[in-house]
């Protein structure tokens, strides 16, 4: 009877794998097999010598998708002959947590055998599902090996962190990408060469897939249903319609990429500049997000040195407003290249740090009496508008005053960098500050 039972097993599972999709199908048996990703498996390096010693760490595998974050797990659990329990955070919670502790303790109870929990996804358990983990993962009662796509830094708690450690996966180069496309074209397990594909396709796929062999393999099956012996140029483009670039909004390369887009622009690089706008808005960014960030450049970077960028910046929100996209493409193109291109200047953004530095350490120090309104007649007996020089009444319209309280009368805060217009405004400060200079001690009435 328990042969009979195992034969049905062996066949509904030969069945399932029958039925699997092509990625499914052609995830990689070994080491060896596994495409990419050499400097975790090459000899010499860390996975390699982990299944080599059969000392496998907890560690956080962290990459884009497709890069083979969960083959890897489930091929160092199988070289380091240990048990494999694998969990999705998306659907598993801490009952399930607690059941797969129990199974790994019975594992080695009964077996010695340790045991590999795979948590896939793990930056989508909260804190008190990392928490659960903690004490398991400290006693060696399980290895943890976790998947991310999340910079784990802001996903994974420090505690969770410090016991772990994470490794980086890349995205697959075009080359890797099309010697797993060969191997799926020729493979048993794949399409054993049912289709032929043309170079042209297989090359655009690894193109196309962004280093995600997943998606490339998925496109090829797509193409191979779709043709008729032949996988062209043309099935290879229609299976994977249009490109999805990688670019979570409320993940880390949203970040990364909205980086780039400032860096560049401060760096006075338009071209760069525009593929980051672009990059981001074909993305799907919200483009009201795009011109703050540029609304914040203009200031931040750029000035006085060019007052004309805020203006730019300001009309490009109201024409995108008004006109929409794809349209409003236009005009933040105008605006990003002129930001990109103009002179530039920080002080505003360091002129308000030393003004608050000051603020906050010196406290709220009282305005000066000849600054203060004075609307009644007990304020204006208490000294309130008292010695007010008009500035219209003195040469160059500059009064000797100083609007600062006294404890700071010495401080500098704004220093203008000499860039484009700013240039002019240094001129003028030096002029304002030799009207001043010489009447100023004591002269503030």
């Amino acid at each position: 009877m328990a042969k009979a039972v195992d034969l049905f097993e062996h066949a509904a599972e030969a069945d399932s794998q029958e039925r699997a999709p092509l990625a499914e199908r052609m995830r990689p048996q070994t080491l060896e097999e596994l495409v990419g990703q050499t400097h975790l498996t090459g000899e010499g390096h860390l996975l390699r010598r982990a299944v080599e010693h059969r000392q496998v760490p907890s560690l956080i595998f962290w990459g884009p998708p497709g890069t083979g974050k969960t083959t890897l797990a489930r091929l160092v659990a199988k070289a380091a002959g240990s048990h494999f329990i694998a969990v999705s955070a998306v659907l598993s919670g801490v009952k399930d947590l607690r059941e797969a502790i129990a199974q790994a303790q019975a594992q080695w109870r009964d077996h010695r055998q340790k045991t590999i929990l795979f948590v896939d996804e793990i930056h989508r358990f909260n804190k008190a599902q990392q928490d659960a983990l903690l004490p398991h993962v400290e006693k060696g009662t399980v290895t943890l090996l976790g998947a991310t796509t999340e910079n784990p830094s802001f996903e994974v708690n420090a505690a969770l962190l410090s016991r772990t450690r994470v490794v980086t996966l890349r995205g697959l180069e075009e080359t890797e990408l099309r010697t797993a496309l060969e191997r799926a074209v020729s493979d048993p397990r794949g399409l054993n060469g049912a289709v032929q594909v043309e170079d042209a396709a297989l090359a655009f796929l690894a193109q196309a897939a962004a280093g995600d062999a997943r998606r490339a393999l998925t496109a090829l099956e797509v193409a191979a249903g779709q043709s008729k012996g032949v996988v062209d140029l043309a099935t290879a483009r229609e299976a994977l319609q249009q490109r999805t670039l990688v670019y979570d909004k409320g993940g880390e390369e949203h970040f990364n990429v909205v980086s780039a887009f400032i860096k560049s622009m401060r760096a006075s690089d338009p071209d760069a500049s525009v593929y980051w706008l672009a990059r981001m808005l074909e993305a799907g960014e919200d483009v009201r997000f795009v011109v703050r960030r540029l609304v914040i450049f203009c200031a931040e970077d750029v000035g006085n040195a060019d007052p004309q960028a805020l203006q730019l910046a300001i009309a490009a929100l109201h024409a995108v407003e008004l006109v929409g996209l794809p349209e409003g493409t236009l005009p933040l193109t105008q605006a990003v290249t002129y930001a990109a291109l103009a002179p530039k200047s920080n002080a505003a953004l360091t002129t308000y740090a030393k003004a608050r530095e000051a603020a906050l350490r010196h406290g709220a120090l009282p305005v000066p009496k000849h600054l203060r309104n004075a609307p009644t007649t007990l304020m204006k007996e208490l000294g309130y508008g008292a010695g007010y020089q008009y500035p219209h009444d003195f040469e160059g319209h500059v009064t000797p005053q100083s609007g600062l309280p006294d404890a700071l009368r010495t401080e500098r805060f704004y220093e203008p960098s000499g860039q484009g217009h700013e240039a002019k405004l240094k001129a003028r400060l030096s002029e304002v500050l030799a009207l001043r200079a010489p009447r100023e001690p004591g002269e503030d009435g």
